[in-house]
């Protein structure tokens, strides 16, 4: 199980980048403090007439040094301190990542896609903000503020500088009550730009069905309100900054009134030179920076401390589906055999059963249908073999071994799943199809340069293709599948010739979720990505809903011919799909209602006869309607 990681322990890391630009910081404000007492001197020299113009000149070359100096560290504490708390992100937002791929459908099922991109942008900005620019500028604030004070008192007057420290105090004091009220108010706007991103992308996902709906000023007005929510959000905290800023402003106005009326005094009555009275408001000016800096950083504290809160509740979910202690991690590869014992699941304890009393056994090399209305349980099945949910032990047996001991990485290596819903990613054909195949091996160079090849058969496209390869080097050492390979699952599954119409062929990019393909198209191509696989199980989850007749037989057709001695599992609505297993399960209600072949059911006269002869009347009254069409 991932072990939640600690801001400390990702910071720690780096910790000697952190060293080396707060050494730079250090360095910079020792520095700075030496020009004031330069520019004093000089005035001193000046008003006394005792500076010749080779004092002058070096105390001139001395303060164009130390500035070159100081933007030298600048530049290398920037590097560094920023550098650092960029790759604490990444790697922050690698392990959200790795963790969010170890996590159940049940936690996808209550939190939605925006909600977590938002933690992946908004949230991941503001914890690099409290790790990079609060540390430094925190660090800076307290180191520049000591030891501009201390010069002060040394170099000018102790009484003036006390005064001048009045504001810092009450900034100090009433810093602490901004940081707490700042947080709250942070971890609001953090949660309403996570609402806002869900609606965004859900509306983007489901553009096409609010159009075919004419819902567009429906969604517009509901978008207006959310927007206005995240708005109203971000003001909360932008008000606060409102007023604390000018307050903190005030406070410096009147540091800087007090010491110059005081430090007026005190030169007129001899007690400082004109020297110091400018070098002492020129460390005045100084700690406008620090004061200014102490209100930054906590706000970028808050706001990151309200993140790091969100991000951190990710870290803690349990990880439902893992390897445990029932896991037996001496299994390598398991057979197609499959044993259903008295399953029972619900998804919820709150919610029925959605299989009961389920007993099956299904012999290696064989093709079973299973069959029945929506809800009765079908999906359920697929996703329990492929272990999404967790079952009771002695459930279910794989390859004559309980499914809860083969350790998750051999149970989905071995079983090729095509689920109800098709996606597909953002990618290209070829890419997709030979998603199941790719692996972190490295690709020989002549397989580099045939794939190349490949992905560029349309001339015309050539330019295109060779901009989306230079990009794409980074992952070209990733086994993608022999072109052959990829055209012969993509001719299984009856898609090549559909796919060789396109102009780019297999080079064409699909879009988010495959939306440039039609829904027998995606489907075909989820199929031909499976047979890829060439797995010892493979699941089809009503996969060929989306296809005609004649496609549908030819699939299937081809599928007789790959899988012999495999284990085929065709889960569908329709007989068609079904009818030619070698055994076909009726579900019901959750139970298995009735069993046996197609002709055994038939002959049965139950419920797969009554729903045999509906479909078979919705075929006759469909071919009789196109049949009229043609005539007219």
């Amino acid at each position: 199980m991932m072990k939640r990681p600690s801001l400390w322990s990702c910071m720690k890391k780096y910790l000697w980048q952190y060293a080396l630009g707060l050494l730079c910081l250090l360095l910079v404000d020792f520095l700075e403090l030496f020009i004031p007492q330069l520019t004093g001197s000089i005035t001193d020299g000046l008003t006394a007439g005792t500076i010749t113009g080779r004092i002058l000149l070096t105390d001139v070359a001395l303060i164009i040094l130390t500035a070159a100096v100081v933007a030298g560290m600048r530049f290398g504490w920037r590097v560094l301190i920023f550098g650092a708390s960029r790759r604490v992100e990444r790697d922050l937002r690698e392990q959200m990542y790795e963790k969010l791929t170890t996590l159940s459908n049940r936690y996808f099922q209550h939190h939605k896609t925006g909600d977590l991109m938002a933690y992946f942008t908004n949230d991941m900005e503001a914890i690099r903000m409290a790790v990079g620019p609060a540390i430094l500028t925190t660090f800076d604030a307290v180191i520049l503020t000591v030891m501009v004070l201390t010069k002060m008192i040394l170099y000018v007057d102790l009484k003036l500088t006390l005064l001048a420290m009045i504001p810092l105090l009450v900034i100090l004091f009433g810093g602490r009550k901004y940081g707490v009220v700042m947080s709250r108010r942070s971890e609001k706007k953090q949660a309403a730009f996570a609402k806002l991103s869900d609606y965004v992308q859900e509306s983007v996902s489901g553009i096409r069905i609010i159009k075919a709906f004419v819902q567009e000023a429906r969604e517009m007005e509901s978008f207006e309100k959310v927007n206005r929510s995240t708005r109203e959000a971000n003001l909360y905290v932008v008000r606060l900054r409102a007023i604390v800023i000018p307050i903190l402003d005030g406070l410096i106005g009147l540091s800087t009134a007090l010491t110059l009326l005081y430090g007026g005094y005190l030169v007129l009555q001899g007690d400082i030179t004109i020297g110091k009275f400018v070098a002492f408001n020129s460390y005045v000016m100084t700690l406008v920076w620090p004061m200014m800096a102490g209100g930054e950083s906590i706000t970028m504290v808050s706001q990151g401390a309200a993140s790091w809160r969100r991000v951190r509740s990710i870290f803690d979910e349990t990880q439902e589906v893992s390897d445990d202690e029932l896991t037996d991690a001496t299994i390598e590869t398991i057979s197609g055999s499959i044993e259903l014992k008295n399953l029972h699941f619900r998804y919820n304890e709150n919610l029925p059963e959605v299989l009961r009393d389920f007993s099956e056994t299904i012999p290696e090399g064989a093709t079973i249908g299973v069959l029945g209305r929506t809800g009765c349980g079908k999906s359920t099945l697929s996703s329990l073999l492929t272990r999404m949910y967790n079952v009771e032990p002695g459930q279910i047996y794989i390859g004559g071994k309980d499914i809860r001991s083969i350790p998750l990485k051999v149970l989905r290596e071995s079983i090729a799943c095509v689920p109800q819903e098709n996606l597909l990613f953002s990618d290209t054909i070829q890419t997709n199809i030979a998603f199941g195949k790719r692996t972190l091996e490295k690709m020989p160079p002549e397989e580099k340069h045939r794939f190349k090849i490949f992905v560029r058969q349309d001339e015309a496209a050539d330019l295109v293709v060779e901009k989306e390869m230079e990009q794409r080097e980074s992952l070209m050492d990733q086994r993608w599948g022999d072109y052959e390979e990829v055209v012969a699952a993509a001719k299984a599954a009856d898609i090549h010739d559909n796919i060789m119409d396109f102009p780019k062929q297999y080079a064409t990019v699909v879009g988010e979720r495959g939306v440039t393909l039609s829904g027998g198209q995606k489907q075909r191509t989820s199929i031909a990505r499976a047979l890829m696989k060439d797995a010892e199980i493979l699941i089809l989850d009503d996969a060929l809903s989306a296809v005609d007749t004649d496609t549908e037989k030819r699939i299937l057709q081809e599928l007789q011919r790959l899988r012999k001695g495999k284990t085929t599992i065709l889960i569908a609505h329709r007989i068609s799909t079904v009818q030619y297993a070698d055994k076909i399960l009726v579900m019901e209600d959750g139970v298995c209602a009735e069993s046996g072949s197609h002709q055994e059911l038939l002959e049965l006269d139950g419920r797969y006869a009554r729903l045999y002869e509906e479909q078979q009347l919705e075929l006759q009254l469909q071919a009789e309607k196109e049949a009229l069409h043609e005539t007219e």
